[in-house]
């Protein structure tokens, strides 16, 4: 598919009644055996990313971003969705950029968010909101869109008021989001306040021990995400791995590896 119809195609899950799956591949090789699994689509991840590079979340470089992108645009044939993180950019001007060069590299759809890292805290509504704007209007452009989703960081930073959120993501919306998001939606009763109050498609962030993803979709929700919790995992199990063989001298771990059929993904 070109990304002209990967872009069509993620658009259409959106407008489906039932709740699509979307995890987040960290690189290539993870890409192609999430699409190999069977996923719909895919979103990258910014801490994921980040990791694969030698570095830690929001310290990578939107060159970084946009080379990322191209790669897992050209290794499978679903839709990616990009992390962008508030865009790369301070004002309204850079915004728009991002999303023209993420779009120029083959993403579907990409993000923006309102935590700003370089003063740690949210943006005021007004600015967030106008930057929304920005970002929704260079998604939008010609007859080949992409999906823009707009994120509310208020719980992942301690801002526990839902309906603060609530008021920013229907800013959103109005201001040309497709796509609203809070990560941190932990029960199944927040959920469908935020997806009653918004009258859009709404992307959850899968919790340990939170709602499974058909109560996600009973809730109303459209789109569930892992963020980098696969990445994590993956890492994660690396590090025991390499910690088993260091400290112990033993590779208990090589009972657990890739089957051959999923090994065949790689061609």
């Amino acid at each position: 598919m070109t990304p002209a119809q990967l872009r069509q195609r993620f658009a259409d899950l959106h407008r489906r009644d039932d709740v699509f799956v979307m995890p987040n591949p960290w690189d290539v090789g993870s890409a192609v055996l999430l699409a190999h699994a069977g996923f719909e689509a895919l979103a990258t991840t910014s801490a994921g990313l980040a990791w694969s590079l030698g570095k830690d979340d929001q310290e990578v470089t939107l060159d970084e971003l946009v080379e990322h992108t191209r790669r897992l645009v050209a290794a499978v044939d679903v839709p990616i969705n990009v992390d962008s993180e508030r865009c790369f950019a301070d004002d309204v001007e850079g915004v728009a950029a991002t999303v023209r060069m993420l779009h120029e590299a083959g993403a579907a759809g990409c993000s923006i968010e309102d935590y700003d890292p370089a003063t740690g805290s949210i943006d005021p509504i007004g600015l967030a909101t106008e930057r929304v704007a920005a970002a929704a209007e260079a998604a939008h452009r010609g007859e080949d869109p992409m999906v823009l989703t707009a994120r509310c960081e208020n719980l992942l930073y301690g801002i526990d008021d839902l309906d603060a959120v609530i008021a920013r993501l229907v800013a959103y919306r109005d201001a040309g989001a497709d796509c609203l998001y809070a990560p941190g939606l932990a029960t199944v009763e927040q959920i469908s306040a935020v997806v009653d109050a918004v009258q859009a498609p709404v992307n959850v962030l899968a919790w340990p021990n939170g709602p499974t993803v058909d109560e996600i979709g009973q809730a109303g929700a459209r789109r569930v995400s892992v963020g980098g919790a696969i990445a994590s995992h993956a890492y994660a199990s690396a590090i025991a791995a390499a910690r088993e063989l260091l400290e112990h001298g033993t590779t208990t771990f090589r009972s657990t590896s890739l089957r051959a059929d999923d090994r065949a993904a790689f061609g």
